[in-house]
């Protein structure tokens, strides 16, 4: 079944990054860009939404993936393999360390590369060039985990 495109709608997506998890906040943010909460996803099909990130640098990793977790590439010449710590990312490249988790998530293929990659917009601070297309003082609610530090703790019994 095809849906030509006056059936498929994009949305756009205004998500604010500060204080959330990096894994977890990749885990919601995925699924939107490919579609997967719309009841005509087709895997094979490019039919996700917009998703704005504002506030990256203010994203956190819990237990020591500060100093621990690394992130590698290689240049392509002999040697050439060089590693950052994510504290080292976070003071050079803050919009890498989502994009990465979230197109970690997304298998790589035509689709990704061509289509979804581009409807990924990430931003360091509260400002974006996106404010026609989102609603006014809207953001889309995040679904709350349970964290020691804050003791907010949700069980599902009560909402």
């Amino acid at each position: 079944m095809s849906f030509t495109g006056q059936s498929l709608q994009r949305a756009w997506h205004l998500v604010d990054a500060s204080n959330q998890t990096v894994g977890r906040l990749a885990t919601t943010i995925a699924p939107l860009l490919k579609g997967k909460h719309k009841p005509t996803y087709r895997p094979n099909g490019d039919c996700g939404d917009y998703v704005v990130i504002v506030n990256a640098e203010k994203v956190h990793f819990s237990g020591k993936k500060w100093q621990d977790k690394l992130y590698r590439w290689h240049t392509g010449y002999p040697g050439g393999l060089k590693q950052r710590t994510a504290s080292e990312m976070l003071q050079r490249k803050p919009t890498d360390i989502l994009k990465k988790a979230i197109l970690g998530m997304i298998s790589r293929n035509n689709l990704r590369h061509k289509y979804i990659e581009n409807r990924l917009k990430i931003y360091v601070g509260p400002d974006h060039p996106h404010p026609s297309q989102l609603p006014i003082n809207e953001t889309t609610p995040l679904q709350n985990h349970p964290r020691k530090r804050t003791g907010d703790y949700h069980f599902g019994l009560n909402d």
